[in-house]
């Protein structure tokens, strides 16, 4: 996918989610849910204003920079190696957050479900595109997992995103069998992502003091 098509679809997104936003403006509360707790209950409000149009301006200003940040980027001609695999990832990024507008609005609306259990999915399938977009990283400095090992070595890095990919797959497959358990949901979502960080990272030095002996 190209980064121009991958740029128009996003941005039919965001014009999707500012539609919702109109449709749903009047028909939300003066005060509204922004934010939820670990147990998905809400712990914090705004205004309306805020509930209707807050996520999908952010969604479309972050998609935008991440898109165009790999312009900067000292390796680019590294970048351009898997551009459309990062490309198809921001598109993954902007379903989910098009996603997540989608359940919160359906909250501030009135109707009554588990954040959570539909949430978590959603992480979960998003995890699991960061593992693919791992599995085709090449050496650069934005995009995935930058150590001061993995940025020193075309090795170490192809080494530890290899691993890398496979373990977020992995978090991303458990996470999704967090719609089986609402009230473990989280769990099912957190513990294998704190896993599967901790390990790349701790291997990335392994690998790079392997190849430095």
């Amino acid at each position: 996918m190209t980064t121009r098509t991958t740029l128009f679809v996003i941005l039919l997104l965001a014009v999707l989610m500012v539609g919702l936003g109109l449709y749903s403006y009047p028909r939300m509360p003066e005060v509204v849910a922004v934010h939820w707790n670990a147990q998905g209950v809400a712990n914090g409000y705004g205004s309306r204003l805020e509930g209707a149009f807050l996520l999908p301006l952010i969604t479309l200003g972050v998609a935008t920079l991440l898109l165009f940040i790999p312009e900067i980027d000292p390796l680019k001609a590294n970048i351009e190696k898997f551009r459309p695999d990062f490309n198809a990832f921001m598109l993954a990024f902007a379903l989910f957050f098009f996603y997540l507008y989608a359940l919160t609005t359906l909250l501030n609306l009135g109707f009554q479900f588990s954040l959570n259990q539909f949430l978590v999915p959603g992480f979960g399938i998003f995890i699991y595109c960061c593992g693919v977009l791992l599995g085709k990283a090449k050496r650069n400095y934005f995009i995935g997992i930058r150590t001061p090992w993995t940025l020193n070595s075309d090795t170490v890095w192809a080494k530890t995103h290899l691993l890398g990919g496979l373990l977020f797959k992995i978090s991303g497959v458990i996470a999704i069998l967090g719609i089986l358990s609402p009230s473990l949901a989280l769990l099912f979502l957190l513990v294998p992502l704190m896993v599967a960080s901790t390990i790349t990272v701790v291997y990335s030095y392994f690998v790079f003091r392997s190849e430095a002996e």
